[in-house]
């Protein structure tokens, strides 16, 4: 690389995990609610900056997915970063549709905490977050 080290010069440089995806982590724009965790391939990647519209790998379709087709909430890309490894992306979005980005019906796919009671761990629903829509594909 150019620059100097990964972690300081100009050049764009990702770095794809094994099986060739990017972790990205999506968040508002607005007011910074991280919204979804999905992956990015090559393709995806390069979708996404051409067109300011995030696309996304599938893991479990298999596929290429540009968020909001099926369902709506899609999602135009404000800013992309990439972390100091450039191995994982944090995508800051608005949202259109209903505004929500989970396939639960939810604005974001984090509503649940991990709670211990007597040393079990189990699930509890975040009390603000709420069903935007009957949930859809994403």
């Amino acid at each position: 690389m150019s620059g100097g080290a990964p972690e300081e010069g100009p050049e764009f440089a990702p770095r794809f995990s094994s099986d060739g995806l990017l972790t990205c982590v999506t968040v508002d724009a607005d007011d910074g609610v991280v919204l979804m965790v999905a992956h990015m391939n090559a393709e995806a990647l390069e979708k996404t900056l051409a067109s300011g519209v995030v696309h996304y790998w599938s893991r479990s379709r298999n596929t290429l997915w540009r968020k909001g087709d099926t369902s709506g909430q899609t999602q135009t890309l404000v800013e992309l970063r990439v972390d100091c490894d450039q191995d994982a992306l944090l995508a800051r979005v608005r949202v259109g549709g209903d505004g929500g980005a989970c396939h639960t019906g939810r604005r974001s796919c984090f509503y649940r905490r991990v709670e211990t009671n007597a040393g079990k761990p189990g699930l509890a629903e975040v009390g603000e977050e709420r069903r935007l829509a009957t949930a859809v594909p994403s």
